[in-house]
């Protein structure tokens, strides 16, 4: 029986990456190193983070959330993508379609804000460092984490309930490696003129806000840089901001890439290459970027690792 009365499909195909056969096997070899470093290093940092007592401050309270968010949703397709690699057909239920794509859009949505609270944390320690600790006070890091994974909960809801009410007919092939929302569009045969006005006010607001956020906020930073007088305190210190700006150029401009503009067949192939900057690439990184550089993170290392020696 059909979900509900809305389609008459029950599954669905996704075609992955690509389409030829000779390329899955080395597909498969590339992307399982990756999700692997991505576990670990995600999950490790976590744990770290948890185990050391001096990293229990607002940065790495902020932290463990992007490494929480960061292993969650990369999470969310890469082992059925790794699958499929392996696989002749790679099939996946109309209801376990939607539930990917109400958790991919969440930890996606979140992996945003939790970048722009990163910022707003960063501001504060460099701009107004003698009102850090009352500014950024345990309240206000719960508050601003809370308010996080609220709007990325609202998001979410807005996709996967538009999606929910579309008609989707004979067509059961996925142009993608996860249910991800423009796909899915080119597949209904009914009107999706709602939907893609979700998509571009939801996704418009969740790109925009963050991302000017970041920027006016590491505008000051800058500013602040440029008045340190050593020369090595300012080049350690734009380090730490080229650092974030990448990954944030990638992680934004990836998305924007992918869901601001008109869907096509054409574009749709492009975008599954986007696509793998913020779904593979950036939760790989991330704790590189944030934590390997980073000497409070290390000393935790060596810490943990020469109380498990005895």
């Amino acid at each position: 029986m059909a979900p509900g009365n809305s389609t008459s499909i029950t599954e669905f195909i996704l075609m992955g990456l690509t389409d030829w056969p000779d390329l899955q096997l080395p597909l498969f070899f590339l992307f399982l190193p990756m999700y692997t470093v991505t576990v670990l290093g995600n999950v490790g940092l976590m744990l770290l983070i948890g185990l050391n007592s001096h990293l229990h401050t607002p940065m790495y309270f902020f932290l463990f959330n992007l490494s929480f968010v960061d292993f969650c949703y990369s999470s969310v397709f890469t082992p059925k993508m790794l699958v499929h690699f392996t696989s002749k057909k790679n099939i996946i239920s109309y209801h376990g379609c939607m539930t990917q794509l109400f958790f991919f859009c969440f930890f996606v949505i979140s992996e945003g804000y939790v970048l722009t609270v990163m910022a707003y944390d960063r501001y504060v320690a460099i701009c107004n460092p003698l009102m850090y600790n009352s500014v950024m006070s345990p309240k206000v890091c719960s508050s601003l984490m809370f308010g996080s994974y609220l709007v990325a909960f609202s998001g979410a809801v807005a996709h996967t309930g538009c999606m929910l009410r579309l008609t989707f007919c004979d067509a059961d092939t996925i142009n993608h490696y996860l249910c991800d929302i423009l796909p899915l569009l080119q597949l209904s045969c009914t009107s999706t003129y709602v939907n893609e006005m979700v998509v571009f006010v939801v996704v418009g607001i969740n790109i925009t806000v963050p991302s000017v956020t970041i920027f006016v906020s590491y505008g000051f930073i800058i500013s602040s840089i440029l008045r340190i007088s050593s020369k090595e305190g300012r080049a350690k210190a734009f380090s730490t901001c080229s650092s974030h700006i990448i990954a944030v150029a990638l992680f934004f401009g990836s998305g924007a890439f992918m869901y601001l503009k008109p869907s096509s067949a054409g574009s749709m192939d492009q975008g599954k290459i986007s696509s793998v900057f913020y779904t593979n690439v950036i939760p790989m990184l991330n704790p590189l970027i944030y934590s390997l550089r980073n000497k409070d993170v290390k000393l935790a290392l060596r810490k943990t690792l020469s109380r498990r020696k005895f």
